[in-house]
Parts: C-alpha cells; structure tokens; sequence
C-alpha cells in the first residue's frame, strides 16, 4: 500500500525570487511593501537605512524641519527717475515791464508815422503834427511787431507768493518749478500749473479699519504731510492729495488700530506704524509725510451696540471681581485681629462659620454701595 505525499510548493520552487518592493519617503526613509500589503506568504528582510531628513534632488521640495522662508517687502511704485524737480530758468519782473512799454511805445510811434494819431492827442502830447504815410504794408509790420513785443512783456508777468510754486510745462514735457517770489517773467507759451507747498494738516472722513481681534472700526485720521517734489506730484499721479488720501485706507488696512478705551502706549504704536507705511507709500510721488495719528475711533455700527454690552459686561465683571477681593480682605483682616488679640477662641468650625457670616454681611454692604451709586 503506497502513500502518496502532497508536498505544497515553495516560494523558491516558483522560480526567482521578486525583489522587494520599497516606498522611499524623505522623512521615514525606506518602508518595505510587504509590510502593508501581505501578499507574499513568508516576509522577506531588507536592511534599512538610517533615517535622515533630506532634500530630494532636482524635485525642488524644502525639507520640513527647515524655517519657513521670509516674504520679500513689498516693491516701491515705479515713477520715472527722469522725471524730478529742477529750478526754471526765469527773468526778473523788470524785464516784462521793460518790453511791454517798448512794444507800447513802438505801437504810439507808428500810429504817428501813419498819421492816424487824432490832432487833439498830439496837441496834449505836444507833438508835431505829421502828414503821415498812410497805413501801408511797413506801418502794418510795426505794428504786429510792436503789438507782440506789448503783449510778450506784459503777458510773462507772474506774482510768486510764499508757500506757491509753479510747475512749467511746453507741450506735455516738464520745463522746471519756479519756487520764488515777487514779480517775475515767465515764458507766457509755457503752461502754468500752481502748486502750494507749505506744511498742511489733512483730516480724513471716518475710514474703516479693523483692530487685532478683526472688529470692525470706523476711524478719523489727521495726517500732517507737504509736497516736497512739485515735479513728482504733479505730473507722477493724477491728484497727488486722493494718492494720499488711498494711501492711508491702504495703512489702515495693514496695520490693527486699538479699540477705544485702549492704553496710549498702544495708541502711538499704531499711529507711528501708520505713519511709516504711509511715509513710504508716499515718498516716491514726492510727498513728504510727518504724522499719521488716528484722532478719533469708534466702533463701526454694525458691531457697535454689540461692542456696548460686551464692553458693560467686562466693566461690570471687573466690578465684581474688585467687590469680592475687597470683601475678602476684610473678612481675613477682621478675623485676623480677632484671633489675635485674643478677643474670642475659634476652632476649625466656629471660624469657618464666622467667615462665612462674615463674607454675606461685607458682600450685601458692598452691592448695597454699589447699586446706590
């Protein structure tokens, strides 16, 4: 009687063994397949490495471990370089006065040497009477070069006043700032726009904001500011006070303005914030910014009442809070002395009885104080 013995195939009885199957990970390094997915039915052993936090190459991915990278600061706005604030070439006031009475006068003479001067002006200007040529090609030269010369002279003719300037400009491109004073002469082809540069104060309309929690702010900002490049805040923006107007709703949108009723410490904190944000922003349209101070802030209405109650509830938790430490000093100083002076012998019930009686009569005496207030 013969046995027939099934023997059950091996894995090296299948043919070559399959390579193990490994899932590289940068932060735990090598795991084996077989460890998630049993499929085989004897584990194979695979040596594993030391486990080193690596950047891998050519994918472009940081390692976790390394420090988040700085954002870099915010690019300035582009204004041409070109584009500056130089001094316009000028001539004193003297100078139009001068050719504008040339021209007055060469008008007169050739009124005369065309003999149309009427007899009574020339008898009150004791002149001698003249025929006269006759109003010919010659006279009528005289006179449009007379009349240009009048009308150059006494047109140039500008009044500088202190805190004015006047940016020149001849057709689109900038000519230079006249930053003097008194009667002058200026190129009357030249377009003339006046610009004041003294130091101004600038109060804004309630803006919204926002303080570090994220409520919702209606602030009143003062910003003492003055132009220091005419050229720049001319002709580098439309309006130069709407761009600074913008750029103080752009600071408030940055930086957490403190809720009112906040210290003054954290008051000038945000306001020389303010002040540097907007200095910067301003700075290259040729505005020069002093102060940026909130002057007035209030809760915006859509969180105001809500703010109220919160604020009356923290008032009145505060009370409380002041009313038991009061009540508790008393109550420890009262027994203190009693015991002290011998004045009564409590054990450990009679004093917490007496504590307690105690701490009701302080505490009803201090509410009855309060609520009377």
């Amino acid at each position: 009687m013969s046995t027939t013995t099934t023997t059950s195939p091996t894995p090296e009885s299948e043919g070559p063994s399959r390579p193990a199957r490994l899932i590289q990970n940068e932060v735990t390094t090598e795991i084996p397949v077989h460890l998630l997915f049993r499929d085989d039915p004897d584990p194979v052993s695979v040596p594993l490495k030391p486990a080193v936090v690596t950047r891998r190459q050519g994918t472009g991915e940081q390692p976790r471990l390394r420090r988040p990278v700085q954002t870099p600061p915010r690019p300035a706005p582009d204004v041409d370089p070109d584009l500056a604030e130089r001094p316009a070439r000028v001539l004193p006031g003297s100078a139009g006065v001068l050719a504008g009475a040339c021209g007055l006068a060469g008008c007169a003479a050739t009124s005369w040497w065309a003999g149309v001067v009427p007899p009574l002006a020339l008898a009150a200007l004791r002149l001698p009477s003249y025929a006269g040529a006759g109003l010919g090609p010659a006279q009528w030269a005289a006179y449009a070069g007379a009349g240009a010369l009048g009308l150059v002279g006494f047109g140039g003719l500008a009044r500088g006043t202190t805190g004015r300037a006047w940016v020149l400009g001849l057709f689109g491109r900038y000519r230079g700032t006249v930053r003097r004073t008194g009667l002058m002469w200026v190129n009357p082809l030249l377009l003339r726009r006046r610009v004041d540069v003294r130091l101004r104060h600038w109060r804004s309309e309630p803006m919204p904001a926002a303080d570090a929690s994220g409520v919702a702010l209606r602030v009143v900002v003062l910003a003492v500011w003055r132009v220091r490049d005419t050229a720049r805040a001319t002709l580098g923006v439309d309006d130069h006070e709407t761009y600074l107007r913008e750029c103080v709703e752009a600071a408030l949108a940055r930086v957490p303005v403190e809720a009112p009723g906040s210290p003054r410490a954290s008051a000038d904190a945000a306001a020389d914030a303010l002040t540097r944000l907007v200095a910067a922003d301003a700075a290259p349209v040729g505005l020069e910014v002093f102060s940026v101070r909130p002057v007035r802030i209030e809760y915006a209405p859509e969180v105001a009442a809500a703010m109220h109650r919160r604020r009356i509830a923290a008032l009145d938790a505060q009370n409380r809070a002041s009313v038991l430490t009061s009540v508790v000093d008393s109550v420890e100083d009262t027994v203190t002395r009693l015991t002290m002076r011998g004045l009564v012998e409590l054990d450990d019930y009679e004093r917490k009885a007496l504590v307690k009686d105690l701490t009701v009569a302080f505490s009803s005496g201090c509410m009855d104080t309060v609520n009377t207030r």
